[in-house]
């Protein structure tokens, strides 16, 4: 049974910086995508960054520049470096592990985290 564990967030003011990670337990296998999403109040969740195996990570307009997603394969564990926070930015956080198995794919989800961004 894959467990995803979801680490950081919290209360930070604009302008602050967080680290969210996300790690997986119970696999004994690799992951091909490792990924963040948000959702806000009222709003659809939506895909903030992610990286895939050989790729380089995709950002959502909003975050590039400001957040740096990266990975550990070998701990199975996925961060979220987030700079320069705004208020908009607030939303609770998910990560999103995702296998490929015979063109199949397989999401993992972890519990979400609570980012609010306010003076």
């Amino acid at each position: 049974q894959v467990q995803l564990r979801v680490s950081g967030g919290g209360l930070v003011q604009p302008g602050g910086s967080l680290r969210l990670s996300c790690a997986a337990s119970g696999s004994r296998f690799s992951f091909y995508a490792m990924g963040w999403y948000r959702q806000a109040p009222g709003k659809q969740r939506e895909l903030v960054a992610v990286i895939s195996s050989g790729q380089s990570p995709n950002y959502a307009d909003s975050v590039k520049g400001r957040f740096t997603i990266s990975r550990d394969n070998a701990k199975n564990t996925v961060y979220l470096q987030m700079n320069s926070l705004r208020p908009e930015d607030t939303a609770v956080y998910y990560c999103n592990f995702r296998r490929v198995v015979l063109a199949s794919d397989y999401d993992y989800w972890g519990q979400g985290t609570q980012v609010t961004v306010s003076s």
